[in-house]
């Protein structure tokens, strides 16, 4: 069966730009049948192929951001596939995001009133501006011409730190729409919200699995401390894992206590994502996946 599968993983449609081209040309004839369905003169109906787009695009975030960890937890044949692949999947939600863009500049050229009135949002334009100039960056630098422009480390950090940025920028959309908002939230802002969960969980668990390999043979803790470590440790992981599920509970009251500092006021319009509250429980979780590995050390 293994066999099988690591056989079929190798077929040249599933591989490389082949893989790319099989994305793309769905992903791109859903937006031109999209567009010939909507009328471009409406404001609305343009905001709703943003969306569209949008909805195409987050999958393929998601899976390229969650590749390296699938490998680290579960070897074998589709982790080496993922990872092989990881590239022209990133290209992929590229090529998706192009066709946001494009919507994007046709409201703010063509329906500038109703973006100025209706959507325009400084802090918003700051993290959508941030995002794609990580993207074009990371586009870029993944072919050689623009790869060999920087140092190994310089292409590590450009490539980590773009692909937890666009992340964030997609999974807190979905946060918002289920745990801010007033209006009902759709059945997709719950997949993409636990989605998108999911493939950050398994890169702090395939970080946890990296540190406690590191950790194996020194010196340990005593059995006192190894219990305490690893009972707050879980307390932390648990109590991370409800603030996620239930962040309506929560959330106002931190909202309401965070914006009563003048500072936070005063900077939230300009600061990509402040004041970061809805990553509060995955610092938490942080926090406790460390204890947990403390633990085993």
């Amino acid at each position: 069966m293994t066999a099988d599968l690591n056989e079929i993983l190798k077929a040249k449609i599933i591989n490389g730009w082949k893989l790319w081209w099989l994305i793309t040309v769905p992903v791109s004839a859903v937006m031109v049948l999209g567009m010939a369905r909507v009328d471009l003169t409406s404001a609305e109906d343009v905001s709703s192929m943003i969306q569209l787009s949008v909805r195409h695009a987050v999958p393929l975030l998601f899976v390229a951001f969650a590749a390296s960890s699938v490998q680290a937890l579960f070897p074998g044949s589709f982790g080496r596939w993922l990872l092989r692949n990881r590239p022209f999947i990133g290209l992929s939600f590229a090529a998706a995001m192009a066709w946001q863009l494009i919507f994007i500049l046709w409201l703010v050229t063509i329906h500038t009133d109703y973006y100025v009135n209706e959507v325009y949002v400084l802090s918003d334009v700051v993290e959508g501006v941030s995002s794609y100039v990580f993207l074009i960056a990371m586009v870029l630098t993944s072919f050689k011409f623009g790869r060999r422009r920087l140092t190994p480390r310089q292409w590590k950090l450009l490539h980590t730190t773009g692909i937890y940025w666009l992340w964030c920028y997609a999974w807190i959309v979905y946060w918002y729409n289920l745990f801010y908002y007033e209006s009902p939230a759709l059945f997709i802002d719950y997949v993409y919200y636990w989605g998108g969960f999911l493939a950050w969980g398994l890169r702090l668990a395939a970080w946890s699995k990296k540190r406690s390999k590191r950790s194996a043979g020194q010196s340990s803790t005593d059995d006192k401390s190894t219990s305490l470590f690893l009972t707050v440790g879980f307390a932390a992981l648990v109590v991370g894992l409800t603030g996620i599920s239930f962040a309506r509970a929560w959330s106002p009251q931190v909202f309401e206590f965070m914006y009563g500092f003048k500072v936070i006021e005063f900077v939230e319009p300009y600061v990509p994502y402040s004041p970061l509250i809805p990553f509060y429980p995955m610092f938490l979780m942080i926090l406790g996946a460390s204890f947990v590995v403390k633990s085993r050390a």
